[in-house]
């Protein structure tokens, strides 16, 4: 249970900045999911590049990075496939 707290945590926190970066509104919700998500393809990144993973599984600053590029990642695969623009408020 408190495995799932600490992946809910990173993943709005990750989710979030993304947002912020790829100048997406996803809300609350939204933001978590992506957070998640993006911490499943930024673990698979850095694994793949055989990078030391042991700061990874906590709530770190570590972690939270690594998810952040990993959200930042499929924002941007889902606005290549969507075809949508990025908004920008002012």
């Amino acid at each position: 249970m408190g495995n799932l707290i600490v992946w809910i945590i990173v993943g709005g926190i990750a989710g979030a900045i993304a947002s912020a970066i790829m100048h997406s509104r996803l809300g609350i919700i939204g933001d978590i999911v992506v957070g998640i998500v993006g911490g499943l393809i930024g673990g698979f990144v850095v694994r793949a590049l055989d990078v030391n993973t042991d700061y990874t599984n906590n709530l770190s600053i570590g972690s939270i990075i690594v998810a952040v590029v990993g959200a930042v990642i499929l924002l941007a695969i889902i606005r290549l496939v969507s075809g949508n623009r990025p908004v920008v408020t002012r």
